[in-house]
């Protein structure tokens, strides 16, 4: 079995459980669309917290997870803020923010993302998948926490991601050009991946027959590595030619080779029609040489998707997407591009999937889902988290800006040239000044000015062009929510935070079923909630008022549970109440199949300070 150690793991092992729901409040006036909890998400908060809030809404329904969490390089400067409580963790966890001086850096990066990626896994679909990006600082570690958890069965692959494509002249030895993309599957055997589209694959049929169908001829003689009589001595045996003579296959330096596949091959060639004969020129003499026609697919041809990606944009055009859409400079440090997460939709992700980022910055997974909708005509969803204070002006503006389209007017920059200032730069100016010279000779005309800064030390050479137009909206809506206050016991004893109906509803079906509510069957009128899997009737006679809780109306009768009963003979029914006015003997007795279940407070009782 796979197991990683860190300090502080047997304290945030199941830390995950002890996390409180908190509400998930939508925010009307910051979406698009009319408010939907089932629809397109931006969360602002925790994400801890927003996972185990999403958990009685989407456990086991998301089909793809891809996160971008800290690399924990030593330069960025996160902050552990877990409420892991336990008093022998709290003195490292409290040497916030985490940087390279710190020792246990590497521990709390893994006590971080262990609780997170436990909710996440609860939150796949059976058949769904998770991608993570990460450095080297953390891919090993990742790799083992995620065999621990998942199985390391479960371990699709370990893509590499090229994310720099212009040269580094920081005069180091080696420069970081890539970044890991981890994928593991909930479950390997249920997975469902897809295969790249190749169109470039049809280049290879040239030819067209009299019904116009593309093929190719290959030589049935195998060439190459294990090609010779005795390296597979059953695929040399004659075949007969159209002179009736059988031929053996033979290398062109006249050493004996064998055939590409057995007798039965060339028998269901031949039956087929497209066993070819053509005459060539061997050894000074023309003989027959046979070939296997092979016809294009009839679909569009496809290929096994490469474990590594330099086909995809790097960070450079990432950042230069969010400086069209925001008309400003750089707002975001590390942006992945939309083209990655659409490579990653492309692999696993249907015209229906659920796709959850749960370390959202800039927005860009949310771009890639609306991008691949607009293109396919899907119906995919995403949900986002963001926990920092940039979640609304950036994440979400990117979203608003994407769906309703958005006006780009000013200057259009490409970088030309980048090059860091030295001493040995300043000794050879003449050499930089004549390349700058050459730059402007060549591509200036491409530009309306050719800018020369310097700037942290760089010079900067950049081409810039004046451009005003209109870049048409993808499409589609979203609902902007926060957390509200913590579904607790103390608070909602107090009155101070009583949660909706719906809120607490799903809670509770998800503790009683360990299954997800549909909103769509609830009825908060008579306080129907849903039907679990096993055919039970879930209820909560409940509402967010603190006088109707304390008052007869909000407690289980005789009639009431008759009624409840009434409505499915079928099954049992649980209620949820604050209290009962009658006993369970009793409805056992008149069988009534109604199971009262306490709320987990006594509001009837408490009386207001």
């Amino acid at each position: 079995m796979t197991e990683i150690n860190f300090k502080g793991k047997e304290f945030v092992y199941n830390h995950h459980l002890s996390v409180p729901f908190h509400p998930i409040v939508p925010d009307p006036t910051k979406g698009i669309g009319e408010p939907a909890l089932d629809g397109n998400l931006i969360i602002h908060g925790d994400n801890l917290h927003a996972l185990k809030s999403l958990l009685p809404f989407y456990a086991g329904k998301v089909d793809c997870v891809f996160i971008d969490p800290p690399y924990n390089t030593g330069n960025e400067g996160w902050c552990y803020n877990d409420n892991v409580n336990a008093p022998m963790t709290r003195a490292w966890l409290d040497a916030n923010p985490v940087g390279e001086d710190d020792g246990l850096r590497h521990d709390k990066w893994c006590a971080m993302m262990w609780p997170r990626l436990r909710l996440l896994y609860e939150l796949l679909d059976d058949h769904g998948v998770m991608f993570m990006t990460i450095g080297d600082d953390e891919a090993h570690r990742l790799t083992n926490i995620c065999c621990e958890l998942f199985g390391p069965e479960n371990h699709v692959a370990t893509f590499v991601w090229r994310k720099v494509d212009s040269p580094n002249d920081n005069k180091v030895a080696i420069t970081p050009d890539h970044d890991y993309v981890l994928c593991f599957a909930r479950d390997i055997t249920a997975a469902r991946f897809s295969r790249m589209a190749a169109p470039s694959i049809l280049d290879a049929y040239s030819n067209r027959d009299d019904e116009g169908r593309l093929y190719r001829d290959r030589l049935l003689k195998k060439n190459g590595r294990n090609s010779l009589r005795r390296d597979r001595p059953t695929m040399y045996f004659g075949v007969e030619s159209p002179d009736g003579e059988d031929v053996f296959p033979m290398h062109d330096n006249g050493e004996e080779a064998c055939w590409s596949m057995g007798s039965k091959g060339v028998q269901r060639h031949r039956a087929a029609g497209t066993l070819i004969w053509k005459k060539i020129t061997k050894l000074d003499r023309e003989v027959w040489e046979p070939y296997t026609r092979e016809f294009a697919p009839e679909d569009d041809p496809t290929r096994p998707f490469p474990s590594i990606w330099s086909d995809v944009d790097t960070m450079r055009q990432a950042k230069a997407m969010l400086r069209q859409i925001f008309d400003t400079s750089d707002l975001f440090e590390t942006p992945k591009t939309v083209k990655l997460i659409r490579r990653i939709i492309e692999m696993c992700a249907g015209p229906d999937a659920l796709i959850l980022d749960s370390f959202a910055g800039s927005g860009t997974t949310g771009h890639a889902v609306l991008e691949a909708n607009k293109l396919d005509g899907g119906h995919r969803r995403f949900i986002l988290v963001e926990m920092e204070d940039y979640a609304d002006r950036l994440t979400a503006e990117r979203l608003r800006r994407v769906s309703e389209g958005y006006s780009f007017a000013g200057k259009h920059r490409t970088e030309l040239l980048r090059q860091k200032i030295t001493w040995s730069t300043l000794r050879r100016s003449d050499k930089v000044l004549d390349e700058i010279t050459k730059i402007e000779n060549l591509q200036g005309h491409q530009y309306d000015s050719i800018a020369k800064t310097v700037k942290n030390g760089d010079l900067v050479v950049t081409g810039e062009k004046a451009v005003t137009e209109r870049i048409e909206g993808l499409g589609g809506s979203f609902t902007y929510c926060t957390l509200g206050d913590p579904v607790e016991l103390d608070s909602i004893l107090t009155g101070k935070a009583l949660p909706s109906w719906g809120q607490l509803g799903a809670v509770l079906f998800n503790m009683a079923t360990n299954r997800t509510a549909n909103p769509a069957a609830g009825r908060e009128a008579d306080f129907y909630i849903g039907q679990a899997d096993d055919g039970q009737h879930v209820w909560l006679i409940y509402r967010p008022d603190l006088d109707w809780l304390k008052s007869p109306e909000a407690a289980l009768t005789l009639s009431r549970a008759k009624g409840i009963a009434a409505t499915a003979s079928a099954g049992r029914h649980l209620v949820f109440a604050a209290a009962r006015y009658v006993s369970q003997k009793m409805l056992t007795e008149q069988r009534v199949p109604v199971e009262f279940v306490p709320l987990p407070f006594a509001l009837y009782r408490i009386d207001r300070s």
